[in-house]
């Protein structure tokens, strides 16, 4: 077991989610793999969803050595049967699912005139349908009996995705679905939202081509906050959503973005100066103690 100084540092109360099932896609890396951190330092048992079994082992791993739980069922949340499947498992095994964090997703650079009909389905299917697929069947086959959250993570799609077309339109119908779902879910006791990371420093950096690398790490000058976001601010979001501080919140979207969309032509970019990053608002968030540094920013 880790040393307890070595352990994720969150902001919420140590037992905020004890004896809770929360099912964490996409937990193998990145914002999911530092969600479950949080939520299983939090007295949750998280179930992480992916199709890499091994690396969601490996997460599971390092949780237990930081003293938590974390159960794996691996599954492409594509595939409707794969999906029907793996939740009946997880109430199966746990005997309920108290909430959803539906994370898992992915995209790549084309400009829409280069997108194949194969490649828009995929990023689509991987974006919307494989999150509407989780999301029905944890309200199904566990939360519409005994209620529950869902947090959705979309994306910053203010000002749409120019070279990312095929995410952008994903990500708004996945806004859309919890707007929708929040109304019809909620005489059940579910509470439906939704969280938009802006240019956050995650592992999804790196699956970007070389020649993307000087565009990425130039990105941040296009943030009012001056830097990128880090995982951990991104899941202390996802986390409020989840807890009871939230019990009357429903139906909206929490951007953590730096207020990057609000930027305007004729309003000049200045950094925030060294005094305000070491002491304001603006200073970074890292409790997460496992964080890694995208490769593209120590290349």
């Amino acid at each position: 077991m880790s040393d307890p100084a070595q352990r994720y540092q969150s902001v919420f109360a140590p037992d905020l989610f004890k004896g809770q099932v929360i099912v964490v896609t996409g937990g193998g890396s990145g914002i999911g793999r530092c969600t479950a951190h949080e939520l299983a330092a939090l007295g949750a048992t998280p179930v992480l969803v992916g199709r890499s079994e091994a690396k969601l082992q490996t997460v599971a791993g390092e949780i237990a050595d930081d003293g938590g739980q974390a159960a794996v069922a691996a599954c492409d949340i594509r595939d409707e049967a794969a999906v029907k499947r793996a939740v009946a498992s997880i109430v199966a095994r746990h005997g309920r699912i108290d909430a959803l964090v539906n994370n898992a997703g992915g995209q790549y650079i084309a400009p829409l005139d280069s997108i194949s009909a194969k490649g828009w389905d995929a990023v689509v299917a991987t974006n919307l349908t494989g999150g509407f697929l989780m999301a029905r069947e944890c309200y199904t086959q566990a939360m519409k009996a005994h209620g529950g959250a869902i947090v959705n993570i979309v994306a910053d799609i203010w000002g749409s995705m120019p070279g990312m077309g095929h995410s952008g339109a994903a990500r708004a119908g996945m806004v859309s679905f919890t707007e929708t779902a929040a109304v019809e879910w909620a005489a059940n006791g579910v509470r439906v939202n939704a969280v938009a990371p802006g240019y956050i420093a995650s592992s999804g950096m790196d699956h970007y081509p070389p020649e993307a690398a000087g565009m990425l790490r130039e990105m941040r000058k296009t943030v009012p906050l001056g830097r990128f976001g880090t995982e951990a601010e991104t899941s202390a979001a996802i986390v409020f959503l989840l807890s009871p501080a939230a019990s009357f919140i429903s139906g909206t979207v929490l951007r953590v973005d730096g207020a990057r969309p609000q930027v305007r032509m004729g309003w000049p970019m200045g950094m925030p100066d060294a005094e305000a990053a070491a002491h304001g608002a603006v200073k970074p968030f890292d409790g997460f103690h496992r964080a890694q540094t995208p490769k593209v920013f120590s290349s």
